[in-house]
């Protein structure tokens, strides 16, 4: 399951500096890229910027991704003209962000991102501008509009397969860092100093495990080395990006792998600390049940259907959450109190890490609350139950817990069959629970005998809450 870290360590020991001051250039006999392959939106820019007498190529993921016959989400387009030279350019352009300007063109629905050439930052503050670019102690880059040439911008990029430069106009592609190479070689390399590169932005961490999930490369065995010692760094990164940054890593569709990676490297701890102290203290339940709710997302993606964070968070969180709630209960706190104290304190903890926006902890927190209303079943609670509009995701995770092991004396299967009983049914299995003892949840509990039936729903379909 860790095939893409093990091929980091089997990679040859290369340069990892790839500093050159003229690229290799790859003629159209020598790639398989295609201008009509392209958006045509973005040829256009390039067309008009060149036009214009500025530097312009498509570059970064929309190259790489197309050498990997991939289809890109977005086209980007790296110029020599300022932000404000390209705003002059497009009437339907505005600048966007403050640490790195962008400028965004519309076209309808699609927006093409265009950016300037950057340089590499200046050590220390006396070096640079005022107000252009600056470090924090760690060295960590808080601005970054410190604009230069073609070749340093291709030297300040991240991973050499992002640094591909293709001109349609003469349907070239200019690689400064080897970046072609190593896409042949199904290698994820950083440009320039391991350490120093994630000093500089400690996401690109993130980022390494991302593109290795996504494009099943092995790191490089330099880029991967200093991960483990780096990556409490992430503790700086203000909590807003990282929900942004942890989104793109669970819901690309490569989340199963991307897990395992985050934990062998380290940096599912300053990302999920709760969780990663449960899987030290309860390993195997609690990686059993994460990756069995990445492996039903990554399947959902896959088969194009709707998925939300707040199911993939609660599925995240849940592990570390069972010994709060046992502990509150200790102390005299009834169960539903207990699990909704439980639950506050989790979620307020977890977003000081991660900023989970309200409209997702929320639902988190419904969902979980359902686990312990779930078993109440007498009298007219299941049907209520089936009305609320968090049942189907509270059903799906208790499933989700089953899979993973947890017992509930049959409670899932119990609920499976009593969504496709008819009302003469539903009232049977009621009164069969009270004769047990089972209906309120609070008594004695024996397992129910099973039917024989087979259940109509999986948890494999234990992410159908996140279309909600």
């Amino acid at each position: 399951m860790l095939k893409k870290l093990f091929q980091s360590f089997r990679s040859p020991l290369r340069r990892t500096q790839h500093k050159r001051s003229t690229p290799e250039v790859l003629n159209s006999s020598q790639h398989s890229l295609q201008r009509a392959q392209f958006s045509r939106y973005a040829v256009n820019i390039v067309e008009r910027l060149q036009n214009a007498g500025y530097q312009a190529y498509l570059v970064g993921g929309c190259v790489r991704d197309m050498l990997l016959n991939i289809t890109p989400k977005d086209f980007d387009v790296a110029t020599s003209a300022t932000p404000e030279q390209v705003r002059a350019e497009f009437r339907n352009a505005r600048i966007i962000g403050r640490r790195f300007k962008l400028v965004h063109i519309h076209f309808g629905r699609e927006i093409i991102e265009v950016a300037t050439f950057r340089a590499n930052h200046p050590q220390n503050d006396e070096e640079e501008d005022t107000n252009q670019s600056s470090r924090n102690e760690s060295g960590r880059i808080l601005r970054d509009n410190v604009y230069g040439t073609l070749e340093e911008d291709a030297q300040r990029r991240d991973f050499t397969i992002n640094a591909l430069y293709y001109d349609p106009v003469s349907e070239r592609i200019l690689d400064y860092a080897n970046g072609v190479h190593d896409i042949r070689n199904n290698l994820l390399r950083l440009i320039g100093d391991p350490t120093q590169r994630y000093q500089e932005d400690p996401v690109r961490m993130l980022r390494a495990v991302r593109f290795a999930a996504k494009l099943n490369f092995g790191i490089e065995k330099h880029t991967a080395a200093p991960i483990r010692d780096l990556a409490p760094m992430l503790r700086e990164i203000p909590s807003a990006r990282l929900f942004e940054e942890v989104l793109k890593l669970f819901l690309s569709g490569y989340a199963a792998d991307t897990f395992e990676m985050l934990v062998d490297l380290q940096l599912f701890d300053p990302l999920f600390p709760a969780s990663a102290e449960a899987l030290e203290y309860n390993p195997t339940y609690t990686h059993t049940l994460i990756s069995e709710a990445l492996i039903n997302t990554d399947l959902r993606i896959k088969q194009n259907k709707p998925v939300t964070p707040a199911f993939l968070f609660a599925a995240l969180l849940w592990p570390a959450l069972p010994k709060r709630v046992m502990r509150l209960q200790d102390r005299g706190m009834p169960a539903i109190p207990a699990m909704q104290e439980a639950a506050h304190e989790l979620i307020a903890e977890q977003c000081q890490r991660i900023a989970i926006p309200k409209r997702f902890t929320m639902p988190i927190r419904e969902i979980w609350d359902m686990q312990e209303r779930l078993p109440r079943r007498s009298g007219k609670r299941a049907d209520l139950l089936l009305d609320n509009p968090r049942f189907r995701a509270g059903y799906d995770f208790l499933l989700l817990r089953e899979s993973a092991g947890e017992q509930t004396d049959g409670l899932g299967e119990w609920w499976t069959d009593y969504q496709d009983a008819n009302d003469s049914q539903r009232r049977e299995m009621i009164k069969e629970l009270s004769s047990k003892g089972e209906a309120t949840g609070d008594g004695p509990k024996k397992r129910r005998r099973s039917s024989g039936s087979k259940r109509k729903r999986s948890a494999g379909d234990a992410s159908s809450a996140s279309g909600e």
